[in-house]
Protein backbone atom coordinates (compact mmCIF):
# COMPACT_ATOMS: atom_id res chain seq x y z
CA UNK A 1 0.00 0.00 0.00
CA UNK A 2 1.39 3.57 -0.95
CA UNK A 3 -0.11 5.02 2.06
CA UNK A 4 1.75 2.78 4.37
CA UNK A 5 5.37 3.08 2.69
CA UNK A 6 4.67 6.63 2.61
CA UNK A 7 4.20 6.76 6.41
CA UNK A 8 7.11 4.18 7.35
CA UNK A 9 9.37 5.22 5.30
CA UNK A 10 8.19 8.35 3.42
CA UNK A 11 9.31 7.41 -0.09
CA UNK A 12 7.12 10.13 -1.71
CA UNK A 13 9.53 10.83 -4.54
CA UNK A 14 11.07 7.69 -5.20
CA UNK A 15 7.30 6.39 -5.66
CA UNK A 16 6.15 9.37 -7.81
CA UNK A 17 9.07 7.93 -10.38
CA UNK A 18 8.65 4.13 -10.25
CA UNK A 19 4.80 4.10 -9.89
CA UNK A 20 3.64 7.30 -11.04
CA UNK A 21 -0.04 5.67 -11.00
CA UNK A 22 -0.23 5.58 -7.43
CA UNK A 23 -0.48 9.05 -7.53
CA UNK A 24 -2.93 9.45 -11.23
CA UNK A 25 -5.82 10.48 -8.46
CA UNK A 26 -5.18 13.02 -5.59
CA UNK A 27 -4.40 11.21 -2.41
CA UNK A 28 -5.10 12.95 1.53
CA UNK A 29 -4.57 11.95 4.63
CA UNK A 30 -3.45 13.25 8.00
CA UNK A 31 -0.43 12.48 9.98
CA UNK A 32 -0.08 11.89 13.87
CA UNK A 33 0.22 15.29 14.86
CA UNK A 34 -2.96 16.37 12.14
CA UNK A 35 -0.97 18.11 9.39
CA UNK A 36 -3.22 17.06 6.19
CA UNK A 37 -1.06 15.88 3.39
CA UNK A 38 -2.37 16.88 0.21
CA UNK A 39 -0.21 14.51 -3.14
CA UNK A 40 -1.97 16.35 -6.12
CA UNK A 41 -0.19 14.13 -8.76
CA UNK A 42 3.39 12.65 -8.64
CA UNK A 43 5.93 14.85 -7.43
CA UNK A 44 4.02 17.55 -5.71
CA UNK A 45 2.54 17.41 -2.31
CA UNK A 46 2.16 19.62 0.01
CA UNK A 47 1.92 19.89 4.38
CA UNK A 48 -0.43 21.63 6.10
CA UNK A 49 -0.55 21.72 9.78
CA UNK A 50 -3.87 21.89 11.81
CA UNK A 51 -2.38 25.58 12.65
CA UNK A 52 -0.34 27.02 10.16
CA UNK A 53 1.55 29.69 11.69
CA UNK A 54 1.14 32.10 8.48
CA UNK A 55 3.93 31.23 6.12
CA UNK A 56 3.32 29.87 2.87
CA UNK A 57 6.21 28.03 1.48
CA UNK A 58 7.20 26.66 -1.72
CA UNK A 59 10.06 24.30 -2.48
CA UNK A 60 10.75 23.43 -6.00
CA UNK A 61 13.53 20.92 -7.57
CA UNK A 62 14.06 19.40 -10.30
CA UNK A 63 13.02 21.83 -12.58
CA UNK A 64 16.38 20.61 -14.71
CA UNK A 65 16.00 16.92 -14.12
CA UNK A 66 19.58 16.28 -13.69
CA UNK A 67 20.27 18.76 -10.75
CA UNK A 68 20.66 16.31 -8.07
CA UNK A 69 21.48 18.14 -4.83
CA UNK A 70 18.57 19.76 -4.65
CA UNK A 71 15.81 17.01 -5.63
CA UNK A 72 18.11 14.81 -2.74
CA UNK A 73 17.43 18.00 0.04
CA UNK A 74 13.88 17.92 -0.59
CA UNK A 75 13.54 14.11 -0.79
CA UNK A 76 15.21 14.53 2.81
CA UNK A 77 12.90 17.06 3.92
CA UNK A 78 9.39 15.03 2.76
CA UNK A 79 10.71 11.82 4.06
CA UNK A 80 11.47 13.74 7.09
CA UNK A 81 7.70 15.36 7.90
CA UNK A 82 5.92 11.90 6.06
CA UNK A 83 7.66 9.79 9.09
CA UNK A 84 7.18 12.12 12.12
CA UNK A 85 10.72 13.13 12.33
CA UNK A 86 9.98 16.36 12.60
CA UNK A 87 6.56 18.52 12.18
CA UNK A 88 6.00 21.70 9.78
CA UNK A 89 4.24 24.95 11.70
CA UNK A 90 3.81 26.40 8.42
CA UNK A 91 1.86 25.32 4.65
CA UNK A 92 4.81 23.80 2.58
CA UNK A 93 4.31 22.70 -0.39
CA UNK A 94 7.39 20.50 -2.46
CA UNK A 95 7.42 20.22 -5.99
CA UNK A 96 9.99 17.74 -8.18
CA UNK A 97 9.80 19.26 -11.06
CA UNK A 98 11.01 16.90 -14.20
CA UNK A 99 10.70 13.56 -13.33
CA UNK A 100 11.44 11.96 -16.93
CA UNK A 101 14.42 13.76 -17.10
CA UNK A 102 15.77 12.77 -13.35
CA UNK A 103 15.21 9.11 -14.53
CA UNK A 104 17.75 9.84 -17.49
CA UNK A 105 19.98 11.61 -16.37
CA UNK A 106 18.95 14.96 -18.29
CA UNK A 107 18.31 18.56 -17.91
CA UNK A 108 15.14 17.92 -19.74
CA UNK A 109 13.54 15.36 -22.40
CA UNK A 110 12.72 17.67 -24.70
CA UNK A 111 12.31 21.49 -23.74
CA UNK A 112 13.65 23.61 -21.26
CA UNK A 113 11.31 23.71 -18.47
CA UNK A 114 12.45 26.85 -16.91
CA UNK A 115 11.87 28.85 -20.01
CA UNK A 116 8.43 27.56 -19.88
CA UNK A 117 6.73 29.37 -17.04
CA UNK A 118 4.35 32.63 -16.78
CA UNK A 119 2.26 31.06 -19.42
CA UNK A 120 4.85 30.31 -21.79
CA UNK A 121 4.40 26.53 -22.11
CA UNK A 122 0.68 27.44 -23.80
CA UNK A 123 2.39 30.05 -26.74
CA UNK A 124 3.59 29.44 -29.76
CA UNK A 125 3.32 25.74 -30.63
CA UNK A 126 1.91 24.58 -26.88
CA UNK A 127 1.07 22.11 -24.72
CA UNK A 128 3.08 19.54 -27.25
CA UNK A 129 5.43 17.80 -25.20
CA UNK A 130 6.01 16.78 -21.56
CA UNK A 131 7.91 19.49 -20.30
CA UNK A 132 5.30 21.70 -21.49
CA UNK A 133 2.31 20.37 -20.10
CA UNK A 134 4.37 19.64 -16.56
CA UNK A 135 5.49 23.49 -16.70
CA UNK A 136 1.73 24.27 -16.83
CA UNK A 137 0.76 21.29 -13.66
CA UNK A 138 3.23 23.30 -11.49
CA UNK A 139 1.80 26.72 -11.99
CA UNK A 140 -1.25 25.19 -11.33
CA UNK A 141 -0.37 23.63 -8.06
CA UNK A 142 1.34 27.24 -6.94
CA UNK A 143 -1.44 28.83 -7.91
CA UNK A 144 -3.80 26.54 -5.77
CA UNK A 145 -1.93 26.67 -3.08
CA UNK A 146 -1.39 30.40 -2.45
CA UNK A 147 -5.04 30.60 -2.99
CA UNK A 148 -5.90 27.96 -0.60
CA UNK A 149 -3.91 30.01 1.84
CA UNK A 150 -5.28 33.10 1.32
CA UNK A 151 -8.52 31.62 2.19
CA UNK A 152 -7.25 30.74 5.59
CA UNK A 153 -5.61 33.63 6.57
CA UNK A 154 -2.10 33.27 5.49
CA UNK A 155 0.13 36.35 5.27
CA UNK A 156 3.47 35.33 3.68
CA UNK A 157 4.60 33.46 0.66
CA UNK A 158 8.04 32.67 -0.78
CA UNK A 159 9.52 30.49 -3.21
CA UNK A 160 12.63 28.56 -3.53
CA UNK A 161 13.52 26.96 -6.94
CA UNK A 162 17.01 25.29 -5.90
CA UNK A 163 19.26 24.48 -8.94
CA UNK A 164 22.96 23.41 -9.79
CA UNK A 165 24.86 25.15 -12.36
CA UNK A 166 25.73 22.98 -15.61
CA UNK A 167 29.69 24.76 -15.16
CA UNK A 168 31.57 25.40 -11.89
CA UNK A 169 31.60 28.82 -9.87
CA UNK A 170 34.12 31.20 -8.46
CA UNK A 171 31.49 31.75 -6.08
CA UNK A 172 29.94 28.32 -5.38
CA UNK A 173 26.17 29.07 -4.33
CA UNK A 174 24.35 32.21 -5.93
CA UNK A 175 20.75 33.22 -6.47
CA UNK A 176 18.67 34.86 -8.98
CA UNK A 177 16.82 37.77 -7.61
CA UNK A 178 13.61 38.26 -10.33
CA UNK A 179 12.91 41.72 -11.59
CA UNK A 180 10.10 43.32 -9.35
CA UNK A 181 8.62 45.60 -11.42
CA UNK A 182 9.67 48.94 -9.14
CA UNK A 183 9.50 47.06 -5.09
CA UNK A 184 12.18 47.20 -3.61
CA UNK A 185 14.91 44.55 -3.25
CA UNK A 186 14.79 42.91 0.50
CA UNK A 187 17.91 42.94 2.52
CA UNK A 188 15.75 40.03 4.77
CA UNK A 189 15.90 37.85 1.76
CA UNK A 190 19.23 38.28 1.19
CA UNK A 191 20.21 37.60 4.95
CA UNK A 192 18.01 34.39 4.66
CA UNK A 193 19.69 33.05 1.46
CA UNK A 194 23.20 33.97 3.36
CA UNK A 195 21.92 31.91 6.13
CA UNK A 196 21.44 29.11 3.46
CA UNK A 197 25.33 29.40 2.45
CA UNK A 198 24.34 31.76 -0.54
CA UNK A 199 26.49 34.89 -0.63
CA UNK A 200 26.05 35.96 -4.49
CA UNK A 201 22.93 37.37 -5.78
CA UNK A 202 21.89 38.76 -9.30
CA UNK A 203 19.32 41.37 -9.78
CA UNK A 204 17.03 40.73 -12.85
CA UNK A 205 16.31 43.94 -14.81
CA UNK A 206 13.31 42.60 -16.70
CA UNK A 207 10.56 39.83 -16.79
CA UNK A 208 11.39 36.00 -17.67
CA UNK A 209 9.40 32.69 -18.11
CA UNK A 210 11.49 31.29 -15.15
CA UNK A 211 9.52 29.26 -12.38
CA UNK A 212 10.95 31.86 -9.25
CA UNK A 213 9.71 34.77 -11.85
CA UNK A 214 6.03 33.23 -12.22
CA UNK A 215 5.22 33.36 -7.93
CA UNK A 216 6.97 36.34 -7.66
CA UNK A 217 5.05 38.69 -10.40
CA UNK A 218 1.44 36.68 -10.03
CA UNK A 219 1.66 36.06 -6.26
CA UNK A 220 4.12 38.52 -4.87
CA UNK A 221 6.10 35.52 -3.64
CA UNK A 222 10.00 36.20 -1.98
CA UNK A 223 11.11 34.11 -4.72
CA UNK A 224 14.11 33.61 -6.13
CA UNK A 225 16.30 30.83 -8.69
CA UNK A 226 19.14 29.12 -5.99
CA UNK A 227 22.30 27.75 -7.45
CA UNK A 228 23.62 25.68 -4.94
CA UNK A 229 26.44 24.31 -6.68
CA UNK A 230 28.08 22.43 -9.98
CA UNK A 231 25.60 19.49 -11.35
CA UNK A 232 26.29 16.25 -10.42
CA UNK A 233 24.71 12.24 -10.55
CA UNK A 234 22.47 10.96 -8.15
CA UNK A 235 24.49 9.58 -5.08
CA UNK A 236 27.55 11.42 -6.36
CA UNK A 237 27.12 14.97 -3.90
CA UNK A 238 29.44 15.94 -0.87
CA UNK A 239 26.04 16.79 0.90
CA UNK A 240 28.10 17.94 3.45
CA UNK A 241 28.67 20.95 1.45
CA UNK A 242 24.64 21.60 1.48
CA UNK A 243 24.64 21.55 5.17
CA UNK A 244 23.81 25.24 5.94
CA UNK A 245 20.66 25.10 3.41
CA UNK A 246 19.51 21.92 4.35
CA UNK A 247 19.51 23.28 8.29
CA UNK A 248 17.86 26.63 7.42
CA UNK A 249 15.20 25.16 5.01
CA UNK A 250 14.17 22.61 8.24
CA UNK A 251 14.44 25.75 9.97
CA UNK A 252 11.81 27.97 7.73
CA UNK A 253 10.05 24.77 7.70
CA UNK A 254 9.51 23.70 11.28
CA UNK A 255 9.56 26.92 13.64
CA UNK A 256 8.14 29.84 13.54
CA UNK A 257 10.98 32.64 12.55
CA UNK A 258 14.75 31.49 11.42
CA UNK A 259 17.53 33.21 13.14
CA UNK A 260 19.02 35.45 10.59
CA UNK A 261 22.84 36.74 10.42
CA UNK A 262 22.60 40.59 10.37
CA UNK A 263 22.76 42.30 7.01
CA UNK A 264 26.62 42.49 6.26
CA UNK A 265 26.96 44.09 2.99
CA UNK A 266 30.55 43.42 3.13
CA UNK A 267 30.09 39.10 3.17
CA UNK A 268 28.09 39.50 0.25
CA UNK A 269 28.70 39.99 -3.83
CA UNK A 270 25.67 41.79 -5.77
CA UNK A 271 25.63 42.21 -9.31
CA UNK A 272 23.25 43.07 -11.48
CA UNK A 273 22.22 41.77 -14.71
CA UNK A 274 24.20 44.16 -17.86
CA UNK A 275 23.34 41.73 -21.27
CA UNK A 276 21.15 38.79 -22.14
CA UNK A 277 22.69 37.06 -24.79
CA UNK A 278 20.64 35.27 -27.29
CA UNK A 279 21.58 32.70 -29.59
CA UNK A 280 19.67 33.49 -32.54
CA UNK A 281 21.39 32.08 -35.80
CA UNK A 282 23.35 28.28 -35.59
CA UNK A 283 26.51 29.48 -35.87
CA UNK A 284 26.56 30.89 -32.21
CA UNK A 285 29.75 30.68 -30.33
CA UNK A 286 31.41 31.50 -27.24
CA UNK A 287 34.65 32.84 -27.09
CA UNK A 288 35.91 31.81 -23.77
CA UNK A 289 37.20 28.17 -22.42
CA UNK A 290 34.05 25.82 -22.02
CA UNK A 291 35.08 25.14 -18.58
CA UNK A 292 35.23 28.93 -17.56
CA UNK A 293 33.94 29.64 -14.18
CA UNK A 294 30.67 31.46 -13.48
CA UNK A 295 31.14 35.41 -12.66
CA UNK A 296 34.78 35.04 -14.92
CA UNK A 297 35.47 38.89 -16.02
CA UNK A 298 37.02 39.94 -19.32
CA UNK A 299 38.41 42.93 -20.53
CA UNK A 300 36.93 45.80 -22.14
CA UNK A 301 35.84 45.19 -25.62
CA UNK A 302 36.79 41.32 -25.44
CA UNK A 303 34.52 39.84 -27.76
CA UNK A 304 33.01 36.98 -25.26
CA UNK A 305 30.45 35.73 -28.49
CA UNK A 306 29.30 35.97 -32.08
CA UNK A 307 27.86 34.85 -34.63
CA UNK A 308 27.11 35.83 -38.39
CA UNK A 309 26.54 39.23 -38.86
CA UNK A 310 27.46 40.24 -34.45
CA UNK A 311 29.99 40.07 -31.88
CA UNK A 312 29.16 40.72 -28.21
CA UNK A 313 31.56 42.41 -26.51
CA UNK A 314 32.30 43.43 -22.88
CA UNK A 315 30.52 46.65 -21.94
CA UNK A 316 31.71 47.87 -18.53
CA UNK A 317 34.78 47.12 -16.52
CA UNK A 318 34.39 43.82 -14.59
CA UNK A 319 31.51 42.47 -16.55
CA UNK A 320 31.45 38.71 -16.00
CA UNK A 321 29.72 35.75 -17.67
CA UNK A 322 27.01 33.73 -15.35
CA UNK A 323 25.30 30.76 -17.32
CA UNK A 324 27.28 30.29 -20.47
CA UNK A 325 25.28 27.75 -23.06
CA UNK A 326 26.11 27.45 -26.64
CA UNK A 327 23.68 24.90 -27.32
CA UNK A 328 20.54 26.44 -26.24
CA UNK A 329 17.36 26.46 -28.42
CA UNK A 330 17.58 29.56 -31.48
CA UNK A 331 16.08 32.26 -29.52
CA UNK A 332 17.11 31.47 -26.14
CA UNK A 333 19.69 32.82 -23.63
CA UNK A 334 22.89 31.49 -24.32
CA UNK A 335 24.61 33.96 -21.85
CA UNK A 336 24.54 36.47 -18.93
CA UNK A 337 26.71 39.20 -18.02
CA UNK A 338 26.55 40.89 -14.90
CA UNK A 339 28.13 43.97 -13.22
CA UNK A 340 29.09 44.43 -9.28
CA UNK A 341 26.26 46.56 -8.03
CA UNK A 342 25.16 47.37 -4.40
CA UNK A 343 21.36 47.68 -2.92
Amino acid sequence: MPLQQLRQHGQFLALSRQQPNLFASPIEFSLDDGTQVYIRSPGIISFTPSKPEGKDIVLSSGVHGNETAPIEICDELVQGLLTGQFSARHRVLFLFGNLPAMDIGERFVEENMNRLFSGAHSKGPGLVNAERVRAKELEDAVADFYQQGEWIGQNYRCHYDLHTAIRGSKNEKFAVYPYRHGQPWKKSQLQFLFACGVNTFLLSNGPTTTFSYYSSNEFGADAFTVELGKVAAFGENDMSRFAQVRETLLALISQDEVALPGYDPNALHVFRINQVINRTKEDFRLNFADDAPNFTDFPLDYVLAEEEGVQYKVQEQGEAIVFPNAKVAIGQRALLTVVPTSL
